[in-house]
C-alpha cells in the first residue's frame, strides 16, 4: 500500500509561480523592447548616411552638368574649381540644398534639408586612352579630379561631412 505524502498549507504557491512568471515575461518584454529601440536608432543611421551619400552622389550629376567645371577654362594644375558658386576665397563654400518629396516625417525631425558641396581639379594631361575612340596623336586626355561632399538631414550640418566621395575621370580636347 502506497502512503501518499500531503502538504496541508499549499494555498499562495499558485500565486508564487505567477509572480515568478510575471516577472520573467516582463524581462523578455524589457529586452525585446531595447533591441526594438536600437534597431530603430541603427536604421535611422543607414537611412540619414544614405541619404548624405545620395546628395553627394548628386554633386557627381551636378559636376556632368556643368561643363565650365571641367572645361578648356579649368586646365591648371593646383587650381580647384568650387562648386556651387564658391571660390577659395569664399570658403566655406555654399551648398546646394536638394529638395524633393522624400524625406517627410517633419524632415526626419530635424528640419535641415540635404546639401552637397565639392570642388573638380586639374591633375594634368596625357596620351588617350586604349579604347577610347580618339587617335592617339591628335587629342589629348585631360585628367581630372573631383572631391564631392554630401550631407544628410540629421544632427550633422555642413560643418560635419557624412559622405565623400573621390572620383577621377577625364575629357578629351587638343
Amino acid at each position: 500500500m502506497k502512503h501518499r505524502i500531503r502538504f496541508e498549507n499549499e494555498k499562495g504557491s499558485l500565486t508564487v509561480l505567477a509572480v515568478i512568471l510575471l516577472g520573467l515575461l516582463t524581462l523578455l518584454g524589457i529586452a525585446a523592447l531595447s533591441t526594438s529601440s536600437i534597431e530603430t536608432q541603427i536604421a535611422g543611421n543607414e537611412l540619414r548616411h544614405k541619404l548624405a551619400f545620395y546628395a553627394a552622389e548628386s554633386a557627381v550629376a551636378y559636376v556632368a552638368y556643368n561643363p565650365e567645371l571641367y572645361g578648356p577654362d579649368n586646365i591648371t594644375q593646383g587650381t580647384p574649381h568650387y562648386f556651387p558658386n564658391a571660390t577659395l576665397s569664399t570658403l566655406p563654400p555654399s551648398y546646394v540644398s536638394i529638395t524633393g518629396g522624400f524625406p517627410t516625417p517633419e524632415a526626419l525631425l530635424t528640419g535641415s534639408p540635404q546639401l552637397f558641396n565639392g570642388h573638380v581639379e586639374y591633375t594634368g594631361s596625357a596620351m588617350p586612352p586604349r579604347g577610347s575612340g580618339s587617335s592617339v596623336g591628335q587629342y589629348r586626355a585631360h585628367r581630372y579630379q573631383m572631391l564631392c561632399q554630401g550631407f544628410g538631414p540629421g544632427n550633422t550640418g555642413p560643418g560635419n561631412p557624412n559622405e565623400t566621395i573621390l572620383i577621377g575621370f577625364y575629357r578629351m580636347g587638343l
